[in-house]
């Protein structure tokens, strides 16, 4: 698993989207962890990063501007591990 690079990914992808003109980007699930991350994903940590890439994407107030980014991650809630859409807007 390569976090750093998925986050680089997921970033030119949602630039590529907004030259192109598009209101909305769509990325698959688990796009933060990606597919192979296996077992890793009922480790702690493997959630943590995947945060750590959605707070990158906020960050930069106008790369998500007018145009609502949908991200997959891994989110648990009450022990529970839940492979979620994240949608991301201004």
């Amino acid at each position: 698993m390569s976090f750093s690079t998925n986050r680089d990914n997921i970033i030119e992808s949602i630039k590529i989207a907004k030259q192109k003109g598009a209101a909305y980007r769509l990325g698959p699930e688990l796009e933060t962890t990606s597919y192979t991350c296996e077992d890793h994903c009922q480790e702690p940590d493997t959630e943590r990063h995947s945060w750590d890439i959605i707070a990158e994407i906020v960050k930069d107030e106008n790369l998500t501007k007018d145009m609502l980014c949908d991200v997959g991650a891994p989110v648990s809630l009450n022990g529970v591990l839940y492979i979620c859409r994240i949608y991301i807007l201004n």
